[in-house]
């Protein structure tokens, strides 16, 4: 058996090694975020979007100037990261939502607290603020630890706002400070 045709996540002292995406990614991106669309609640997404979509949307995060990273386990993506506008409006410019979505099989690897570590550090970088996390199903997974264990705080939960699988969800609501957060004028807007 090749390195490639082992299972993915099989060596579990491999520590992830995370890098920006590249186009030739996108392909295993969409294949583990289809799997998130069909089988859970993390998107609330109910057809998974193609190739050629999800090339689309790292392309608009990309022009935002935003990271899109990947997590890589034996020379293999094991799961991806990105953050977007958290809404289109002006006055929120400084604020932006993060998405991390990991292959099924590597849950539990630290993938997802390296990804969302990553993410922040490079947000934190730029000229954003704040970091909002909206996590599905009133957050009943692991998402909701994930995020207060690098920073986030519960700020709200939104009941029944999606229907999927055949039940109502709740939206849970997080938010972490990046760099200066509100102590300070954004840059470029000094006294």
């Amino acid at each position: 058996m090749s390195t490639t045709d082992a299972p993915l996540c099989a060596n579990k002292f491999t520590a992830p090694v995370i890098r920006d995406a590249t186009g030739a990614d996108v392909p295993v991106i969409q294949s583990i975020y289809a799997h998130h669309v069909l089988t859970g609640v993390a998107s609330f997404e109910e057809t998974p979007p193609s190739v050629d979509d999800m090339r689309a949307r790292r392309a608009s995060v990309l022009q935002h100037g935003l990271p899109y990273l990947v997590a890589e386990l034996d020379g293999r993506v094991a799961g991806y990261a990105y953050a977007t506008p958290y809404r289109p409006r002006a006055a929120y410019r400084h604020t932006i939502e993060d998405s991390v979505y990991i292959d099924e099989t590597c849950r539990g690897r630290g993938v997802g607290r390296a990804l969302l570590a990553a993410l922040i550090g490079r947000c934190e970088a730029g000229p954003w603020r704040q970091m909002i996390a909206v996590v599905a199903d009133g957050g009943r997974g692991g998402s909701m630890s994930l995020h207060a264990s690098l920073g986030f705080e519960p700020i709200g939960t939104l009941k029944a706002v999606g229907f999927k699988h055949g039940r109502w969800l709740d939206t849970a609501l997080m938010q972490r400070t990046l760099g200066a957060g509100s102590d300070a004028l954004p840059d470029g807007l000094g006294k």
